[in-house]
């Protein structure tokens, strides 16, 4: 059969309707009752005129609200789309225009200002979903434009069981990335596969994958009632991932609105935690370094693993982990919002992460030939079954990340680059492209170089990632003034890029140099550029 990812969650809340889904700021939701808030969320949406298809943006977030939010809009089969609340004017603009959305969610006062401030440039929202009070300045703009301003909190007068029409697996999700090619993009997956691919066939410790919805309801009936907290944010991909991973598997997820190292500690004893997902070492060092201090009072013993995806984890700081509990079981995942979860890492004696063999993940060359076993050759990473359809409103860029083969075969291939040894393994060697991944963050260089240029006294600019102890890398810039211009400091130089791109992008660390070197051609030498900002770099904020 093809799933669809509400039937699923149903027949979840269903098998376990008193264990307990959602834990939030410490208020408990059991999955009976999360199916009713998600049911009357569905009716609020469908009410104020969302169809199935149409596509409303989160910006949103972690909260109650956030969870009912996705799960309504796919039980009236309609797309959820998540957005990164940090961006600024413009790259919100770009997400909201791009993704087609007819509605948007939103509840902070300083999230509503800034859609307050584009709204005249949205001409496809007609409603604004408000969690909490409206902001008189969104009121304002709203009104003016003709778009609906609907009260989340008006769900509650809905009747928490509702009729839905029948779904398929054809049904579409959709997951924005920041990518590698600047402004971030919508990877559309068919549900179905969605559930196969990034929800690991509903059975991610285990090779068996569940084959119809009776599998589903006896595997979350029997599955042990385990407390997962998922320590990003709900606009990232692997946390979006894992939520839905572990509602199929019945188990309790506990969210907090915003990553808080004691917090999370705390919660470890009060929630009796499990399972902690983290996003690399932006969350994993500030979270060891609390563990370590709390080492003698906090009670970790119903601690079992600590996972990872999204951006780099050290060796050291999982050594770190490993020396407050040693029987903790840490895992590094590997994956991407384009092809899902693709496995674990294991890291061998020489501190290489490894890959083991798996279905469908396999290294091709530049014609996207499968490299063989035990060759040395440097190949891309890509995955051969469960792809996605593409991006939405990029054909271009689809047709590159995700080719045919000349034997009809369809690939998603991202540019992560390795080797693959004898016994099938892939070595993993890094990101082929120049992509800056910080804190799990994804920052495209000509972006940042496109703000920095932008500034009338920056001649010219170059922007690497350097290593960074917390976020794996760091933002850094190499540039050249014109000569009559007067000196920039490094607050200059944020205060200008700033206005342009979101916070995350901006360079921490900036190298003055009396020219930015390019080849003959006009072309980038970021070896060199990387050299440069290592030892010369100014700041780091």
């Amino acid at each position: 059969m093809e799933f669809n990812l509400a039937d699923v969650f149903e027949t979840v809340a269903r098998a376990v309707p008193d264990r307990v889904a959602l834990t939030y700021e410490g208020t408990h939701h059991t999955y009976a009752e999360l199916d009713g808030e998600s049911n009357r969320t569905a009716q609020l949406f469908a009410r104020a005129g969302v169809a199935p298809g149409e596509h409303v943006a989160l910006f949103l977030e972690n909260c109650p609200e956030h969870v009912a939010s996705i799960l309504g809009l796919i039980k009236i089969r309609a797309v959820p789309i998540n957005v990164n609340y940090r961006y600024t004017a413009a790259e919100l603009e770009y997400v909201f225009t791009n993704s087609d959305s007819v509605a948007i969610v939103v509840e902070r006062a300083e999230h509503q200002c800034a859609l307050a401030e584009i709204l005249d440039r949205l001409p496809l929202v007609r409603t604004v979903f408000v969690v909490g009070d409206t902001d008189p300045a969104l009121r304002e703009r709203a009104a003016a434009r003709s778009v609906a301003l609907v009260e989340f909190a008006d769900a509650q007068s809905l009747p928490e069981d509702a009729e839905f029409a029948p779904r398929s697996g054809d049904d579409r999700y959709i997951l924005y990335t920041g990518g590698t090619t600047g402004y971030p993009k919508g990877v559309v997956w068919r549900h179905d596969d969605f559930f196969r691919k990034p929800l690991s066939g509903g059975n991610p410790y285990g090779a068996e994958k569940r084959r119809d919805l009776s599998e589903v309801s006896a595997a979350a009936a029997a599955f042990p009632d385990r407390a997962y907290l998922i320590a990003a944010p709900l606009m990232h991909g692997a946390a979006l991932y894992s939520l839905f991973t572990f509602f199929t598997l019945g188990a309790r997820v506990v969210l907090m609105r915003g990553f808080d190292p004691r917090k999370i500690v705390d919660a470890i004893e009060t929630e009796r935690l499990g399972v902690i997902l983290i996003v690399g070492d932006g969350m994993g060092l500030p979270l060891v370094d609390e563990m370590e201090r709390r080492k003698s009072e906090i009670d970790f013993s119903s601690l079992v693993s600590i996972t990872s995806g999204g951006a780099v984890w050290s060796v050291g700081v999982r050594d770190r982990m490993l020396a407050v509990k040693p029987d903790l079981v840490l895992r590094d995942n590997f994956g991407a919002s384009e092809s899902g979860n693709d496995g674990s890492f294991t890291v061998d004696a020489a501190g290489n992460l490894r890959m083991p063999p798996a279905p469908g993940l396999v290294l091709v060359d530049e014609s996207l030939t499968e490299i063989p076993p035990g060759s040395d050759r440097i190949g891309y990473i890509a995955r051969v079954d469960g792809v996605p359809l593409g991006y939405y409103n990029d054909p271009e860029k689809s047709a590159r990340t995700f080719p045919t083969r000349a034997d009809g075969v369809r690939l998603s291939v991202l540019g992560d680059m390795g080797t693959v040894d004898a016994d099938g393994a892939i070595v993993f060697l890094g990101r082929g492209s120049q992509c800056i991944n910080t804190g799990g963050e994804k920052v495209f260089v000509e972006e940042v170089e496109a703000a920095l240029h932008a500034h009338p006294a920056i001649a010219d600019a170059l922007v690497v990632g350097v290593a960074d102890e917390r976020m794996g890398q760091r933002v850094a810039a190499v540039v050249a003034l014109y000569p009559d211009a007067e000196p920039l400091t490094l607050d200059d130089i944020q205060n200008h890029c700033r206005a342009t791109i979101a916070g995350y992008k901006v360079p921490r660390t900036v190298a003055i140099v009396d020219e930015v070197r390019r080849t003959p051609a006009g072309k980038a030498d970021y070896r060199w550029a990387g050299e440069v900002a290592a030892v010369q770099a100014v700041g780091a904020r």
